[in-house]
């Protein structure tokens, strides 16, 4: 097949608007090398005015929401980077937001609170004082510059998540393993729409590339909605008066359910601002084609940072491989 350069495609794709599109965002050093020349990398596009912004706009779009909820790919050392970016953006502008972070289960918030009052900027000291070494999650180092952005402006630093165990109590006995007024505090009980509960067990479905028997997918699609309710529930139950920033996977900051979704439930008139930052694709040359690859028939963030991607093995062989032993 005959492969049209990027960003031939990329400006037919985008057609002769007068106006001008703003330029990719300020040169950077990325430490991810995969895909680097593709025309969307750096770029910011706003979902709503369906345009690019430079990060100046992003920047001021940051300032006057009361919750900033930023995506990730976990392992992607530039998504921090650019989170920390986001994290200052709130600071510059003398606020003092706290700093929630999906990584961190409710359990750990007394360590993460003693480990602070004895050194408060050290990111390191707090990275041992909740064992992040063993917690499963990426190293710390990639995580540093979001929590060092944060210790430097001694913001609060919350943990978000659902335990673990509870997590899997959750899944093998339903909502009845959370205690009473907990399960109504983060709305366990209310009916899903068939269409989204739809969604998400074929999302969970996809993410474990079919290995997933089906009747483990309903149980896991009720951990998940705990697991957004919880983060939203830290975010009203714990922030000061300047808001929150969370800091989660690219899933979980998802406007059409997620932890949005929650916020609307129990705070409809609060500004909530989701920024998603992708990887780029070689076969996805707008915005716009990235939908699909979540499920949506419209990107469902306000605002979508690209990024070059990670190289990654397949997943799901080494998961097919794994199951296949006795």
């Amino acid at each position: 097949m005959t492969r049209i350069p990027f960003v031939l495609v990329l400006a037919l794709s985008l057609g002769c608007a007068g106006r001008q599109q703003p330029s990719p965002t300020a040169a950077r050093e990325w430490a991810t090398t995969l895909h680097r020349d593709h025309p969307l990398v750096g770029r910011i596009w706003d979902v709503a005015a369906g345009r690019f912004v430079d990060e100046s706009a992003l920047r001021a779009a940051v300032v006057p929401a009361r919750f900033v909820l930023i995506g990730e790919r976990h392992d992607h050392p530039d998504h921090h980077r650019l989170q920390a970016e986001l994290v200052r953006a709130k600071t510059d502008a003398g606020q003092r937001p706290a700093l929630a972070f999906e990584m961190l289960d409710v359990t750990q918030q007394p360590a993460v609170d003693a480990a602070l009052k004895a050194r408060p900027e050290d990111a390191e000291g707090l990275a041992k004082a909740v064992d992040w070494a063993n917690s499963g999650w990426p190293a710390f180092s990639l995580y540093e510059p979001v929590f060092t952005a944060g210790l430097q402006a001694h913001l609060p630093i919350v943990a978000a998540n659902l335990p673990r165990a509870q997590v899997r109590e959750l899944v093998m006995k339903g909502p009845e393993a959370l205690p009473s007024d907990l399960r109504s505090r983060l709305g366990l009980e209310a009916p899903v729409p068939e269409a989204e509960a739809e969604a998400v067990r074929e999302e969970l479905d996809r993410s474990h590339c079919g290995q997933l028997p089906r009747e483990m997918l309903e149980p896991m699609a009720l951990a998940q909605r705990a697991r957004d309710a919880m983060m939203a529930d830290r975010l009203l139950e714990t922030v000061p008066a300047d808001g929150a920033v969370l800091i989660t996977g690219n899933g979980h900051v998802r406007k059409d359910r997620a932890v949005p979704a929650h916020l609307e439930r129990r705070a409809k008139d609060v500004p909530v601002l989701s920024v998603a930052l992708l990887e780029v694709s070689p076969e996805a040359l707008k915005p716009q084609d990235y939908a699909a690859a979540v499920d949506a028939s419209a990107l469902p963030y306000d605002y979508v940072w690209f990024t070059p991607a990670m190289p990654e093995d397949d997943p799901c062989e080494a998961l097919r491989e794994r199951n296949k032993k006795p």
